[in-house]
């Protein structure tokens, strides 16, 4: 039987207290947010941040709250993702078993991200994590029983969305703004762009927190429902507590370890002036909400780098470090199979271990 579930602060406090498993679970959900808040956070911001349009400080701030906004907003417009993403997978019946091989997952998950952060390559958190909990759902069922393909068609969908159309929308959006801009006075443009940039650079926070903040939020609530023998629900109503904690975890990330990959996508990809940044942000930007809408899970830094490649192609295809774009496509090539690989792994281990 489906319900919909909701659970307040002390609800949650009190099931944390009497069950050490869903603690670890719930300490690892953490642990994967943080790490995304240093791997993925820091592509919405990048560009602003290499444009010098505000200061590093001041956007790791600036991305914290987008972020719990966009989480909020989202939620309340459509939480089709973080739907999406905790149908992607069946865990079984048995709430030990399922929580051991999530915890498996999660743990899976971080190792894989932060041996990718650790080279400054901005991997895709989201596929690493639709990755890491297919392979331990595979793991745990014994076979495919584990994976509901009617969601996964929707990554497909997203893989072609946030790469084509990421770096069409970057080249066209930069275009446009060449064309409508040729006239203006360059000193009064620059300052524009300036601001415009702070704009884009907010609009990617906001839209990152739209898209992996439902994501890692509807892990965390899985996490909670499976410790707790509930794993099958109709729906759950995003408590405000949870989008506060999460952005608060992500923020923190993104100023602990954010700086390797603002300088591997907003300096190192493609040099880039205001308008450029500014083009890339509202390119991608505009990707992630229409993702989102229609309740595609996407990457955020598919989404991103590809709208700086488009930016960057528009000028002339060698203004692209080419070099530093077969890393990172190898590496998103590499995600599901690795990070699913290491999750299945992982999940054996820990199911004959606990």
């Amino acid at each position: 039987m489906e319900f919909i579930v909701a659970i307040d602060l002390p609800g949650f406090l009190s099931l944390l207290s009497n069950n050490l498993l869903l603690t670890v679970a719930c300490l690892l959900t953490l642990g994967v947010i943080l790490v995304n808040g240093w791997t993925d956070a820091p592509n919405a911001i990048a560009t602003c941040i290499s444009t010098r349009s505000i200061s590093p400080k001041a956007a790791i701030l600036m991305a914290a709250v987008l972020n719990f906004l966009g989480v909020l907003v989202m939620s309340i417009l459509s939480p089709k993702v973080a739907m999406t993403i905790y149908n992607m997978v069946d865990f079984g019946e048995n709430a030990h078993v399922a929580s051991v091989a999530l915890c498996a997952a999660l743990l899976a998950i971080v190792v894989w991200a932060t041996a990718a952060w650790r080279f400054g390559i901005p991997t895709s958190e989201s596929h690493a994590l639709i990755a890491g909990l297919s392979g331990a759902a595979i793991a745990l069922q014994g076979g495919l029983a584990g994976v509901n393909f009617q969601e996964w068609v929707k990554v497909f969908y997203g893989l072609a969305l946030s790469s084509v159309l990421g770096f069409l929308s970057g080249f066209l959006s930069v275009r446009a703004i060449q064309a409508g801009f040729k006239n203006t006075d360059k000193r009064r443009s620059v300052q524009f762009f300036r601001n415009a940039q702070v704009f884009g650079g907010a609009s990617m926070a906001f839209m990152h927190g739209a898209q992996d903040g439902q994501k890692f939020i509807s892990v965390f609530l899985l996490g909670i429902f499976l410790t707790s023998g509930q794993g099958t629900a109709g729906g759950f109503i995003i408590p405000i507590w949870l989008m506060v904690l999460c952005s608060i975890v992500m923020g923190l990330g993104t100023s602990i370890g954010g700086y390797r990959i603002i300088k591997s996508v907003g300096m190192d990809m493609v040099a880039l002036k205001p308008y450029q940044g500014f083009a890339a942000d509202t390119a991608a930007a505009g990707c992630l909400l229409l993702s989102s809408l229609t309740g595609i899970p996407v990457s955020t830094t598919h989404t991103k780098t590809t709208a700086i490649m488009g930016v960057g192609a528009s000028k002339r295809l060698r203004a692209v470090n080419w070099a530093l774009v077969r890393d990172m496509v190898l590496t998103w090539v590499l995600t599901f199979p690795g990070c699913g690989l290491l999750g299945f792994v992982t999940a054996k281990l820990f199911m004959a271990i606990f």
